[in-house]
């Protein structure tokens, strides 16, 4: 029976980091996963898909249609999807290839399957030619991370009624592409296919978009999709679907009780993701969670009930982010190895890569006000920004709030270009507990979308900004 320092059962953000961290550690590691190219779900059929599909599409239409303001004209533009699509797993595969090469760099055993917890620190591998093999472990850690929530009375058939993983992958562009669901998944990828042709329709049960942004920038976001093609439907609960004559209608209730259809060529079912468990054993080896959200329970130190068994990223509390696994992958495998370390949740970053983009840290500006704690607000449209108008990319807005008496630096929430890149300076001064007048007195280079930035903190800090 191989044995290990720690093994690993999940090879995603969180498990494979972990891995390659408690491996430079001195650790002998296993990490098990279910797809032979490491990575989970972020590599192979998440955040970099989609990013790839998403600068493709936005490349066909800056080309189709804004170029001419720059002074460039182009015939005859044509989008090969195949070739698109084939760009993207190229991207993939070198990504995956990459944290491949990784382990054989720090001396890490893959194993190809699934794992399961056995008594006594043991670990199951089940194969996928059937066979299994047992490992031994010092100690265990749980990174499964997530799986697709499926409506019940709306089964994925994978061609009509589909899911994010499918929408990465059609074969051709949809005429009409319906959008259940208006979080960020579903505005990503409806964004992708609408760039490319595709008329999209996004039916939200809720009141609004991105029900967790800031209301003021998810309204801006809202209207901004709305120019670019998109349509939305709130206030809307989708009831069904029915496939016929290679068309999927949708059937919904309006809040006022009034029935509506929508006809389309596929239907995107994007409504969430909950923690993937199945098959981990953890009731048989006796590890808590709870039975309605799947989250595994643990203490400050990632470890569960059970001794020597411990759980990072989607299957504990916090937001179900890559980044957010990443780092608990690299503080667990640190506290394992007796060296201090921690995340704090209150600052790790959230972006959505629509166009412009959307970043934030901190809380909404509706939640400190429902505190009650008394705050200051200052913002800087992109519209006044030098280097946005250079770049033909003036809309947008960077809302920056902080606390009335201190002039702490409570939140940052971003609208406009790069704003996935911007926001590191806002995380950097949220977690060093800086204020708004360290943002504005911080010498920003000039032409440059971060004086945006600053101009905001000076807002909220001196009442007002230099150039609005």
């Amino acid at each position: 029976m191989a044995s290990f320092d720690l093994v690993v059962i999940g090879g995603g953000p969180g498990g494979y980091v972990a891995a390659i961290r408690a491996a430079q550690l001195g650790m002998s590691v296993a990490c098990i996963d279910k797809r032979p190219a490491f990575g989970g779900t972020c590599l192979n059929v998440g955040c970099i898909p989609s990013k790839a599909l998403l600068d493709s599409s936005e490349l066909f239409h800056l080309t189709s249609h804004n170029l001419g303001r720059h002074g460039i004209s182009v015939s005859k533009v044509s989008l090969d999807l195949a070739a698109l699509m084939k760009r993207k797993d190229g991207v993939v595969k070198s990504l995956t290839d990459g944290i491949g090469f990784l382990f054989k760099k720090n001396k890490i055993t893959p194993f190809t399957g699934t794992g399961k917890l056995l008594a006594g620190n043991k670990v199951q591998v089940n194969k996928a030619d059937g066979s299994t093999e047992t490992l031994e472990a010092k100690n265990v850690l749980l990174a499964t991370g997530s799986e697709i929530i499926e409506l019940p009375f709306m089964k994925f058939d994978h061609e009509y009624v589909v899911n994010s993983t499918d929408a990465l992958k059609f074969s051709s562009v949809p005429k009409h592409l319906i959008v259940v669901g208006g979080g960020y998944i579903g505005l990503e990828l409806g964004s992708v296919w609408a760039r490319l042709g595709s008329k999209v329709t996004v039916l939200e049960f809720l009141p609004r978009i991105l029900p967790l942004t800031d209301g003021e920038l998810a309204g801006m976001v809202k209207k901004s999709l709305e120019k670019q093609g998109l349509e939305f439907h709130l206030d809307t609960k989708v009831t069904g679907a029915k496939v016929s004559r290679g068309q999927v209608t949708v059937t919904t209730t309006g809040k006022d009780g009034a029935e509506k259809t929508f006809t389309g060529d596929k239907v995107l079912v994007a409504v969430g993701r909950k923690p993937f468990i199945d098959g981990l054993g953890l009731t048989e080896a006796g590890v808590k969670f709870d039975p309605k959200t799947n989250r595994v329970e643990i203490n400050d130190k990632y470890q569960t009930n059970v001794p020597g068994v411990y759980a990072v990223g989607d299957l504990v509390a916090g937001p179900m982010l890559a980044h957010k696994a990443m780092e608990e992958g690299v503080a667990f495998a640190e506290i394992l190895a007796g060296k201090p370390a921690h995340v704090n949740h209150d600052t790790i970053p959230s972006v959505i890569y629509i166009w412009p983009e959307v970043s934030s840290v901190g809380p909404t500006e509706e939640q400190i006000k429902e505190s009650g704690r008394a705050y200051k607000v200052g913002k800087f449209p992109f519209s006044v920004s030098p280097r946005a108008k250079c770049m033909d990319e003036s809309e947008g807005v960077v809302k920056i709030i902080t606390d009335a008496a201190t002039d702490r630096v409570l939140a940052v929430h971003i609208f406009g270009p790069r704003a996935s890149d911007m926001i590191a300076e806002a995380v950097t001064i949220v977690e060093f507990k800086g204020s708004a007048e360290d943002i504005a007195r911080i010498t920003h280079a000039h032409p440059t979308l971060s004086e945006s930035m600053a101009e905001a903190a000076r807002a909220a800090w001196a009442g007002a900004p230099l150039h609005a």
